[in-house]
């Protein structure tokens, strides 16, 4: 059987390493599949579930807030400042997180500060999803 290896990396400590027949992730042009012997490819990741279907079948979620995957025939790795396991995703602090990044935004005073409020609530609102879709596989 065809695998290839599997890295996910946070700026804190590797979040999965391992083996696996497929792995989805949100790419920054639409959803990137990646199958063993995939072309190589380096490219931006946007803020969304990463999902690591293992040689046993088993599905790993892990979400990421954006970052860079370099994908070679036989491994991929996902860098990303940001990245949680779906089991130590926390919905009601990823609400609080997204309410916070809300009025953030409606306080907005300078143009930047309008593009930062408005890129953590986009990571926020990708979270809250990751964390419902990882619930709905359970």
């Amino acid at each position: 059987m065809n695998t290839l290896h599997v890295d996910v990396v946070s700026a804190e400590e590797s979040i999965f390493s391992g083996e696996a027949r497929f792995v989805a992730l949100p790419g920054e042009a639409g959803e990137l599949g990646i199958y063993p012997r995939h072309t190589p490819l380096i490219t931006r990741i946007k803020a969304g579930s990463v999902r690591i279907q293992a040689v046993d079948g088993q599905e790993t979620f892990i979400f990421v807030a954006g970052g860079i995957i370099e994908v070679q025939p036989n491994a991929v790795t996902v860098l990303s400042d940001t990245a949680v396991r779906g089991e130590d995703m926390d919905e009601e602090k990823a609400e609080a997180a997204k309410k916070a990044a809300e009025e953030s935004l409606a306080n907005a005073k300078s143009e930047i500060d309008l593009a930062k409020a408005q890129s953590e609530l986009y990571i926020m609102m990708a979270e809250l999803a990751a964390v419902r879709r990882f619930k709905q596989k359970k």
